[in-house]
């Protein structure tokens, strides 16, 4: 069994590194996917309300290691509230099914967001994977950044070292915050596909 860095097993922690699904994938560039879904507050959230904004969204799953080392060290929240103070959009998913790790109903999914200490602007609630399937999201977490002309900018993943300990975010080429700070700047982003890391996305099907 192939073995990931500091003796933790891939499968143990269903590490994933590439979207793996059928059929038309997102691509850089391209308009991204309209989806339209209801967040932890049972508000009805579309892409196209945020029309002439930049929008990211962010995969997560609250017993993934991975998102753990990102919330820990509140690496995630200065990227919300920084993202946010720029007029970003910020939108964290959570596409994991009933049962799967990672799944959460609204009162868990805000009960996090106010343990964290997060500060999206919205958690969307995806238990059946729609928004996950239509982006091919396959980890958690999983980065995705789109242009105010609704174009793909980034996809991939958070950071550059496939591990679950803080300190390396310090060593971790930022990718997910150079995508915005790019885009945010009306720039294409440095990287814009990288290979996403994490937990793989619990999906019902």
């Amino acid at each position: 069994m192939r073995k990931a860095r500091y003796g933790v097993t891939i499968a143990a922690l269903g590490l994933a590194a590439a979207p793996a699904f059928a059929g038309e994938p997102v691509k850089i560039g391209e308009v991204a996917p309209a989806f339209t879904g209801v967040d932890s507050n049972g508000e009805t959230v579309g892409l196209a309300q945020f029309k002439g904004k930049t929008i990211v969204l962010e995969w997560t799953n609250d017993g993934c290691p991975y998102v753990g080392k990102w919330y820990r060290s509140g690496a995630m929240q200065a990227l919300q509230r920084e993202a946010a103070q720029r007029g970003v959009v910020w939108l964290t998913v959570a596409s994991s099914a009933p049962g799967g790790q990672g799944y959460v109903d609204a009162a868990k999914a805000n009960a996090d967001t106010k343990s964290r200490n997060a500060d999206p602007a919205h958690v969307l609630l995806d238990p059946q994977g729609v928004i996950g399937h239509l982006y091919g999201a396959q980890t958690t977490p999983h980065i995705f950044v789109i242009r105010p002309d609704g174009a793909l900018a980034y996809m991939g993943g958070a950071d550059s070292i496939a591990s679950t300990r803080v300190e390396d975010l310090q060593k971790a080429e930022p990718y997910a915050r150079e995508a915005l700070e790019a885009v945010v700047a009306g720039l294409p982003a440095p990287h814009p596909v990288t290979r996403p890391y994490g937990c793989t996305v619990k999906y019902s099907s």
